[in-house]
């Protein structure tokens, strides 16, 4: 895989890029563009990457990103419905030059300041806007810049956010480096549930075990474990809320060779325990 540049195609009369993807999985790499971008998930589910965070996701997931910040949603198991998003993408000048300046944009310009580390939008507030995504999607191209002027204002509204990257994250846009870093998220992805050893994951970029672990987090700004460790957890949330199996089983599935380890590691980047996340999650949804 090999993550790239990706040139957004808009002309001066369409100043957004709006378009429906379709797809038997997300195949894209860890890519960047100049442009925003507002994504809803339609159809699909997997881990979502954006910068140095590493996330699950699932149907409803809506994210806004900044311009090159690099990222990528990654199908973790085969479906036969395949995936669909609705995706919108434009640049600084979508209303001329210096636009976002002006007063009357000040909630949208502090909105998309924020987006520098990606925001993720919570299940509740996604759901809203799913219809307007698509009504915007319809638009000749007046209405449709108008609209999404008024979307853009209504988002710069809502307080519960999540923001994906770290505050330290700085994204490299080094093709080599991006090329690495898209070699490692498909061995952790496909190896995630063994025995991961620094030497195996080092060298399948030619790198040496400590040159490697300087490189990952320079670009990251978290170690190696510290994102398996994520990734394992996001995974066994999946699970958690997929199944009804032992938390203990799905700790050893998930790669975790030690329970006290597994329920520490849950805990720091979950915030709670298994089973309160997995009664969390089936309250909320009944």
């Amino acid at each position: 895989m090999k993550a790239k540049f990706e040139k957004i195609n808009a002309t001066e009369d369409h100043l957004l890029h709006v378009f429906i993807y379709e797809n038997e999985k997300f195949d894209a790499p860890w890519h960047f563009h100049p442009e925003y971008e507002l994504t809803f998930i339609i159809k699909g589910k997997g881990m979502r990457y954006v910068g140095n965070s590493v996330q699950e996701f699932k149907e409803g997931d809506f994210v806004l990103l900044g311009p090159n910040l690099p990222h990528c949603w990654k199908n973790t198991s085969a479906t036969e419905e395949g995936v669909q998003s609705l995706v919108i993408q434009w640049n600084d000048s979508l209303l001329g030059e210096n636009w976002i300046d002006k007063t009357i944009f000040l909630n949208i310009k502090k909105l998309l300041e924020s987006a520098s580390q990606g925001i993720h939008y919570s299940s509740e507030d996604a759901i809203v806007y799913l219809e307007r995504l698509h009504n915007i999607l319809v638009q000749n191209p007046l209405k449709k810049t108008l609209l999404f002027i008024e979307l853009l204002e209504e988002l710069s509204q809502i307080k519960k956010i999540n923001k994906l990257s770290s505050d330290g994250f700085t994204p490299n846009l080094n093709i080599q480096t991006n090329e690495r870093i898209n070699t490692i998220y498909h061995y952790i992805q496909e190896n995630y549930n063994q025995k991961l050893i620094l030497s195996d994951i080092a060298g399948q970029v030619n790198m040496s075990e400590e040159a490697f672990c300087r490189f990952f987090k320079k670009t990251l700004n978290k170690s190696l474990f510290t994102f398996i460790n994520e990734y394992r957890i996001n995974m066994v949330s999946k699970l958690l809320i997929e199944t009804t199996d032992q938390v203990s089983t799905i700790a050893y599935e998930c790669g975790f060779e030690s329970l006290p380890f597994f329920y520490k590691q849950f805990q720091k980047f979950m915030d709670c325990s298994p089973l309160v996340y997995r009664k969390k999650y089936h309250q909320d949804t009944n």
